[in-house]
């Protein structure tokens, strides 16, 4: 690596904006790229974060901030992971060794970080329909100087709501938006779908181009055969380019299209976009580049080019080994289920590896598919799947669940049809921020009718639930569970209907504890006995529908505490409370959960600490609630 690097002197540490990279000539441009590969090796070394796809764009984004002018011009990223580069180019590189850690700089754009950042972009296929959005603002407001470039890959396109907005877009020709399509064959890992393939086409153009250069160079040397033939195969070239070129794709659309542009040749492009940049109308530019490119343990990662690996080292590409995590179980499971039941099969939205489905695709190839970036699509055709007869199991991130919720409900649901949804990242994800902690999916689930749904605490308890959800037949069923490492088993010493009871108590406090939060409940149970307080804890296993041995057994109590990783409103406490007061039952329920806000970017302790979901926290407020003993009690806001 370069010792140039955050020296004093060197390139990366003179551009404190677009401005300054204007600035700098062509020929001091490779050594600038060699300097930003650099910082974002040696920080991802130490932190962790996105090292693949950001190692893939150092030219291409040098490219764009050198041709257009930000933050008049919006440069939007799809998706914001690979934004690095962008954030080093405008004025952040000396912040990096902060990078997704608290009060340091978020993994994605950020508007509280930047003038240059727009869009806090981190769910895929988004970015176009803010670039369409943003240009005819624009348009309305006679701003005819400002020019909107979307950077979408060729991953994010095989999300639905991408094309949606191509095809807005095409019918507007007057619109100065530009869609640098990043194409690298890969999201996570290879790119998968009809566009993929098409894709793939494109990439081998110039093999065509170079047969008939070849063809040209050696038949016409042939006397009277050679011409005839040189002619007729360069009749059928428009036939070839009608089923390979790019322009057929997208000209089809009525976009304008320039390439294919190699993207890790900073001159070239330069060049395509201020071509593209002349048109003055949406254009699409098609650039090649290279997942990890200039690093070559992340190019010869066969899994995902180092999509974004945890620490490693720098020099060996080594990664530190990651304990043995809820991912690790789920992928464990789900093989001896298929091993038992040929009806089972997996789909994946592009995150095969993520979600734990690689070992399940090698055992049953023929029983996984991998539907792109496209959650909404995977919710559906599971939904078909299962009329045909099978149980689909799809393993999503919690928070890309939200994007499926409709496909779930009418699709899945209306039909009682038997999916089961695995959420991995539920709850609080921690350094990813806001748009990728799992909060929301017990909330919203709690509206879809026929649907159940479980919360392991610990590892027995999601073999065990995973393999009762995959039985049921009659209707949709969910498993969610945390991100990182599996904590230790916490066994029941008692059953209460259908309910773990992991401890007996007086009936002063009966505290429902969610999935893995039962540790933490456990704790803040002994140290309400320390003030004389007894409770009662107990793991409901199912959160919804609740067990019904629990409106009977909560009217003995004084006081009833709901504990989850989740959105307080209206997720699992909301459902205890709506239970109780259907049943006339006055006990006070109180809930503990996330605050409804959108949580900055920490370490998943320190937020959990900061919304006050610590046992400390918790036992303090039951102890002070206990002793008001007062008629307001029941009304006072939980934190």
């Amino acid at each position: 690596m370069s010792e140039r690097t955050g020296q004093p002197g060197s390139l990366l540490e003179s551009v404190k904006g677009p401005r300054d990279l204007k600035l700098l000539s062509t020929d001091e441009l490779p050594q600038l790229a060699v300097e930003i590969r650099d910082l974002l090796i040696s920080s991802t070394a130490r932190i962790g974060g996105h090292l693949g796809p950001n190692l893939g764009v150092v030219e291409l984004t040098i490219a764009l901030h050198r041709v257009f002018d930000s933050p008049n011009d919006r440069i939007l990223w799809d998706t914001g992971h690979q934004a690095y580069v962008h954030k080093m180019l405008t004025g952040r590189a000396g912040q990096f060794d902060t990078l997704r850690q608290e009060g340091g700089l978020s993994g994605y754009p950020s508007q509280s970080e930047s003038e240059h950042d727009i869009i806090e972009n981190s769910h895929a296929s988004t970015a176009l329909s803010y670039a369409d959005g943003l240009a005819k603002a624009y348009k309305l407001r006679r701003e005819a100087d400002r020019t909107v470039v979307a950077v979408i890959g060729d991953g994010a396109l095989t999300g639905g709501m991408a094309w949606e907005a191509l095809n807005n877009i095409a019918a507007h020709k007057d619109l100065p938006l530009i869609i640098v399509v990043n194409d690298n064959g890969r999201s996570y890992s290879p790119t998968i779908g009809g566009l993929a393939s098409h894709l793939a086409s494109l990439r081998a153009t110039e093999r065509y181009e170079n047969m008939l250069d070849f063809v040209k160079g050696n038949l016409t040397r042939v006397p009277v055969v050679g011409p005839p033939v040189y002619d007729a195969l360069h009749g059928v070239k428009k036939g070839i380019k009608d089923v390979l070129a790019p322009q057929v794709m997208f000209e089809d659309l009525g976009l304008k299209y320039i390439g294919l542009v190699d993207g890790h040749d900073e001159q070239a492009v330069e060049t395509a976009l201020r071509k593209a940049r002349g048109f003055r109308r949406p254009v699409i530019v098609h650039v090649l580049t290279k997942k990890g490119f200039g690093y070559s343990p992340a190019e010869n990662h066969d899994e995902d080019c180092f999509h974004s690996p945890g620490v490693f080292d720098p020099l060996t590409g080594e990664e530190k080994p990651k304990p043995h995590g809820w991912t690790n179980v789920f992928s464990q499971e789900i093989v001896r289920l298929g091993a038992e039941r040929q009806d089972i099969v997996a789909i994946t939205a592009a995150m095969l590896g993520p979600t734990g489905l690689i070992p399940f695709s090698q055992a049953y190839p023929d029983r996984l598919y991998d539907v792109g970036i496209a959650e909404q699509h995977a919710l559906t055709s599971a939904a078909g799947l299962a009329l045909g007869g099978l149980h689909p199991v799809v393993a999503l991130y919690a928070t890309f669940l939200n994007r499926a919720f409709d496909q779930l409900l009418m699709d899945v649901a209306l039909h009682r049809l038997p999916v089961t949804v695995v959420l991995d990242r539920a709850g609080v994800t921690g350094d990813d921020g806001a748009s990728h902690n799992g909060m929301w999916d017990l909330s919203i689930l709690q509206v879809v009718p026929g649907l159940s749904v479980a919360v392991p605490r610990d590892e027995p308890r999601l073999r065990e639930l995973l393999a009762e959800a995959v039985r049921v037949d009659d209707g949709p069923t969910v498993v969610r569970y945390p991100k990182g490492p599996v904590g230790a088993e916490i066994e029941a010493v008692g059953r209460l209907g259908e309910m773990d009871v992991l401890r007996e108590g007086d009936p002063d406090v009966l505290i429902v504890s969610v999935g893995p939060m039962a540790e933490l409940c456990l704790e803040a149970a002994a140290l309400l006995d320390a003030q004389g307080i007894s409770a009662t804890v107990v793991d409901p296993r199912w959160v919804k529908p609740l067990d019904e041995a629990l409106v009977p057994a909560a009217r003995a109590y004084k006081l009833v505490v709901v504990v989850e990783d989740n959105g307080r409103v209206g997720g699992v406490g909301d459902a205890v409370a709506r239970s109780l007061r259907d049943a006339d039952v006055d006990v006070p329920v109180r809930t503990y959960g996330i605050p409804q806000r959108f949580l900055e970017h920490a370490k998943r302790a320190k937020i959990l600490s900061e919304i006050g979901l610590t046992s400390q926290d918790i036992a303090r407020e039951i102890t002070e609630a206990v002793a008001k003993r007062s008629p307001e009690f029941e009304n006072q806001p939980a934190r």
